[in-house]
């Protein structure tokens, strides 16, 4: 689905100028480059990093609270499908730390903003990020 908006633009010598550009409403149909999937899936991270750190605090209230919380701390770690969420959580704060490290170093001019080292510095975080996924889940279970 592609429509053609009309835009009436004033140029820099003062001429109105009209534009027809296709607008592509169809986002299922975009196809996204890694550097972009990147940056967004940071920002989706950060989101539910924010939204789950509440769980986290929880816990680790209960587990110091005393000797009985820690064991009702213990208990509800045991349970499979919170060591599951606790895996896909502890996932997405790696990801989102390494991501954070890599906008930084672009930020502060240690990566160049090129799309060639864009794409490579992309690939690296997914690439760390899945083999620390890994390890966390060995040491979860």
């Amino acid at each position: 689905m592609c429509i053609i908006y009309i835009i009436i633009i004033e140029n820099l010598n003062g001429k109105i100028v009209k534009k027809k550009r296709p607008v592509n409403l169809d986002l299922t149909t975009i196809k996204f480059p890694i550097t972009a999937i990147s940056s967004i899936l940071h920002r989706l991270s950060g989101i539910i990093i924010f939204f789950t750190i509440g769980f986290f605090f929880w816990l680790l209230n209960i587990s110091l609270a005393s000797p009985e919380g820690f064991s009702q701390a213990e208990l509800i770690m045991k349970n499979i499908s919170l060591k599951i969420l606790l895996w896909f959580i502890l996932t997405i704060l790696l990801y989102h730390s390494i991501s954070g490290i890599r906008f930084m170093m672009i930020d502060f001019g240690y990566i160049p903003e090129t799309l060639k080292v864009g794409i490579r510095s992309s690939k690296i975080v997914f690439i760390i990020t899945i083999l620390l996924s890994i390890v966390v889940g060995v040491l979860l279970w």
